[in-house]
């Protein structure tokens, strides 16, 4: 499915996007033309404005890709506040350093390498925002480890739970089957969770969003 919101709304939103810097477009180009997924404009605005609500002084990212939305995080961070990222691709992370030293946020963000599941055991302190947006078949043991990282009071943002729309639909492609049951899957955990005041915001590929009591 290419399309998740209707196109004469999704036409419309679009039309109000204000123009962004040459950073952010160089990034965009990267992603498309070298395949590699990023968060969608919308999300990206979406996960801006709860920062800027929130004013998080530690968030983590789980999947830092190239750094587009660590960097998009970074820039509305106050103060000491600063952005751990976890990636496990070494070409991601060569990428990655590239464009967060041309974002010359580099006291802002720390690049924390290798799999997600090995790392977040070894975090002690806690975090107030953690964004979740790494490998689907990991967002169960993932979210788990977020739930202890996560301070009272905190937000857990997470990407892709309308997956393309196959969440929803009764007809899902062959390649997309063992993703899409893996969404589901966690799609019922995150939204039962007992010590989460969670929503599904249909906004880009669907953020989750939950807030720790």
């Amino acid at each position: 499915m290419d399309k998740i919101i209707l196109s004469a709304q999704l036409e419309y939103i679009s039309s109000f996007r204000k123009k962004t810097d040459s950073l952010i477009e160089e990034m965009e180009a990267f992603a498309l033309e070298h395949n590699v997924p990023i968060l969608s404009w919308q999300s990206a605005e979406f996960l801006e404005q709860l920062v800027l609500m929130k004013n998080p002084r530690r968030v983590l990212e789980l999947g830092t890709a190239i750094a587009y939305s660590t960097i998009r995080i970074a820039r509305h961070l106050r103060g000491k506040s600063v952005i751990h990222s976890i990636e496990k691709s070494v070409d991601n992370i060569a990428v990655a350093k590239e464009f967060i030293a041309k974002s010359g946020l580099m006291d802002k963000i720390k690049v924390l390498e290798g799999d997600a599941l090995n790392v977040m055991p070894q975090l002690k302190k806690k975090y107030d925002l953690i964004f979740l947006d790494a490998d689907k078949e990991d967002y169960k043991r993932l979210f788990d480890y977020s739930l202890v990282l996560l301070r009272k009071g905190g937000v857990l943002v997470v990407d892709n739970l309308l997956w393309h729309g196959y969440a929803a639909s009764t007809r899902v492609p062959s390649q997309y089957k063992e993703s899409t049951r893996h969404i589901r899957e966690f799609n019922s955990l995150f939204m039962n969770q007992p010590n989460l005041k969670t929503s599904i915001i249909p906004v880009g590929d669907g953020l989750g969003v939950g807030v720790k009591f």
